[in-house]
């Protein structure tokens, strides 16, 4: 609690530094750099030391963005080979495009006369200089491209702040809470199907319409997916389950039997399939209404009771799921083509082909020994893991 007042506190100073027009950047930045080490946020600590001229971070990035001005002109294969180097280069430290260095940072802070990437604190200093003499240049610097990297930095500085101001002040409320278990349900669909992942996230996105036809249409959306998630969980049969037809329509039956089959814990099984049996009653006897057109029982709050309760049944199913389940569809890395290595990864042919021949050589691939390849940075092996199944 006191690390949260702590970087509330320098949050808001950062704010109103940079609201106020003879507000100092450079204090602002320092400031967020000291939240985002209290709030263990590397992302943005490391933006913060690109302002504060980190020279770690600024001489790969200037190589690399004078590099890329040079291949506008001259595409040769040393040009490119020297780019990717770079390229390289600043993926190993981590730096994200985007987030370190996006287009509009890359045009403030490109141009010399504009400072370049230096400490922003200098940036500040020279332009006062030109503003105290009255002059547009000094022969290095000039005034508007100093004050276009200020600005810059200045708006970037603010969005962040407040970013992690709002993130701070309210995580824990029970909309942040909710927003955990949305994004974990949402991950892990996605991997599992990612066509049923959509379909929850539209249901998600129309109850918060206006339009009463929106909120019908998630009601029915809720029921679909959930027989499209039997299928993918228990297939139908003519099999029964503890007196259960488990045929194309059963589907809350097929849930129900995958969560038996699935759940060790008796309490655990009772009361997810409890929680299946109540949604699916439920979302039976309300499209039941729509069908027939009454409207007035299908109000908003309806609508969202449904998606919610989605949710929650989806959040019981994908605890239980095995990993061979989760992880269905996915190529093993140790199995790969050199294809599937080079599109999945987003990686250059060159790399793709250090992938596949180190794979041979060793025998085997995980995260640690990936890592350690020519050309394989941190972003790399995070898509990786995210693409590839990896046997650690």
């Amino acid at each position: 609690m006191k690390q949260q007042k702590e970087s509330l506190r320098l949050l808001e100073e950062a704010l109103n530094e940079l609201e106020s027009p003879k507000g100092s950047v450079l204090s602002a930045v320092q400031k967020i750099s000291r939240a985002s080490v209290i709030m263990d946020n590397t992302e943005i600590h490391t933006w913060c030391l690109i302002q504060l001229g980190e020279q770690e971070y600024t001489s790969a990035l200037r190589k690399f963005v004078d590099t890329l001005v040079v291949r506008q002109e001259d595409d040769s294969k040393e040009v490119v080979e020297e780019l990717a180097e770079y390229q390289r280069e600043i993926d190993n430290l981590g730096l994200k495009a985007g987030v370190h260095y996006s287009n509009e940072e890359l045009t403030a802070k490109y141009p010399k006369s504009g400072g370049g990437y230096v400490n922003i604190g200098f940036v500040e200093e020279r332009y006062a200089d030109l503003i105290r003499t009255k002059r547009g240049n000094d022969g290095t610097y000039y005034k508007n491209d100093l004050n276009r990297h200020i600005n810059y930095v200045r708006k970037k500085a603010h969005e962040v702040a407040s970013k992690l101001f709002n993130e701070l002040k309210f995580s824990g409320t029970v909309s942040n809470c909710f927003d955990l278990l949305k994004n974990a349900v949402d991950d892990k669909l996605l991997d599992l199907d990612p066509v049923l992942a959509e379909q929850l996230m539209l249901a998600f996105k129309s109850v918060s319409s206006t339009k009463e036809e929106e909120w019908s249409q998630a009601l029915t959306t809720c029921r679909r997916l959930l027989e499209g998630l039997a299928d993918q969980l228990y297939p139908a049969s003519d099999q029964k389950t503890n007196g259960r037809v488990l045929g194309q329509g059963q589907y809350v039956n097929r849930i129900w039997a995958f969560m038996d089959a699935s759940i060790e814990s008796d309490s655990n099984k009772a009361l997810a399939k409890t929680h299946v049996d109540f949604l699916g009653s439920w979302l039976e006897k309300i499209n039941k209404l729509a069908n027939k057109g009454v409207h007035a029982e299908l109000g908003q709050l309806e609508a969202t009771k449904a998606v919610f309760h989605t949710y929650l049944v989806i959040a019981d199913i994908m605890e239980h799921l095995s990993e061979e389940t989760t992880n269905k569809g996915k190529p093993n890395i140790n199995t790969a083509t050199i294809d599937e290595l080079e599109v999945l990864l987003s990686v250059n042919r060159n790399i793709a082909k250090e992938i596949f021949k180190h794979r041979i050589k060793e025998g085997f691939l995980d995260s640690d020994t990936l890592s350690k390849i020519n050309g394989v940075g941190p972003k790399t092996v995070k898509k990786a893991q995210e693409e590839f199944v990896i046997d650690e």
